[in-house]
């Protein structure tokens, strides 16, 4: 059996032997530069003595898991509650973006370029501050109108750059401006969309250890008051060895959800090609002198 060649995409051509090779060979120092480092991050933590059983101990305790867990739940929620909240923001503000009445459109707008351009511990601490308002709902405000805001110019720069004929196309069979949105335009526009909205999320998700700076008791409070509290040197380390694997892999599931949502779509039978049946001999109406 022979080997596939790499298929040409919109970005590059197909890349000839030299090109194959030479690709291999960055590809292999790269990998060797990353173990090194992680060797050399390894002997460091040797060293200082990180793995000692006295330093990991206190993690059998049943409390400590017990707050680490819990710690775990609260970022879960807020992060849920501010995913949901963003998307739901982002595709209002995308609609008044791409409106066709101008106040809407420059109301959104200015939304949008204003809540993007504010940092997101300015949001989260002044409605904390200034509005009085609890942790929670004052985190997911904060990481709500960031995130949502960016998420609308994704949305209304994904459906502007479906191809322009499938509108037009839409508009000639008499479909409303909402029957083109929801059946023609986003359907076409989510593939594209979709890595950029999980990335995003992602964004959402390891901003939820902000709240920490708010009293919110997440995952990266629990780790701070577990390390406040123990006695020996460098305490943090170990918590963050068992934080930081935790976040990764929960970014990790959100991308490994977005490639399953992609190949779920792509075997949807709404997007798989029909089969067409081949042509029969058809009889021909009375009088155009044709016989079946």
């Amino acid at each position: 059996m022979t080997a596939h060649a790499p298929a040409a995409t919109a970005l590059y051509d197909v890349p000839g032997p030299h090109a194959r090779r030479r690709h291999l060979l960055y590809g292999l120092a790269a990998t060797a530069v990353i173990v090194g480092i992680v060797a050399w991050v390894v002997v460091l933590l040797v060293d200082t003595h990180q793995f000692t059983a006295a330093k990991w101990a206190p993690f059998e305790y049943k409390g400590v898991q017990e707050l680490l867990l819990r710690g775990l739940a609260n970022t879960l929620r807020a992060f849920g509650y501010a995913a949901v909240l963003s998307l739901a923001l982002g595709g209002l503000l995308a609609c008044g973006r791409l409106s066709e009445h101008r106040p809407l459109r420059w109301a959104a707008t200015l939304v949008v370029e204003f809540f993007r351009a504010m940092p997101v511990l300015v949001m989260i601490f002044f409605v904390f501050v200034a509005l009085k308002v609890q942790p929670l709902p004052a985190l997911v405000t904060g990481l709500t109108l960031y995130n949502g805001s960016v998420l609308a110019e994704v949305f209304r720069t994904g459906v502007n750059a479906v191809d322009r004929g499938q509108r037009e196309a839409a508009y000639s069979l008499g479909m409303y401006k909402t029957q083109v949105m929801t059946h023609v335009l986003v359907p076409q526009a989510l593939r594209a969309m979709l890595p950029t909205i999980i990335s995003q999320l992602v964004v959402a998700l390891k901003d939820t250890s902000l709240g920490f700076l708010i009293t919110y008791e997440e995952f990266l409070h629990a780790g701070k008051l577990i390390a406040s509290n123990l006695d020996y040197d460098l305490p943090f380390i170990p918590v963050v060895m068992i934080i930081c694997p935790i976040y990764i892999g929960m970014c990790m599931l959100l991308s490994w959800l977005a490639t399953w949502a992609a190949r779920r779509q792509r075997r949807s039978p709404k997007t798989e090609a029909v089969e067409v049946a081949p042509a029969e001999p058809v009889t021909m109406m009375p009088g155009t002198g044709a016989h079946p």
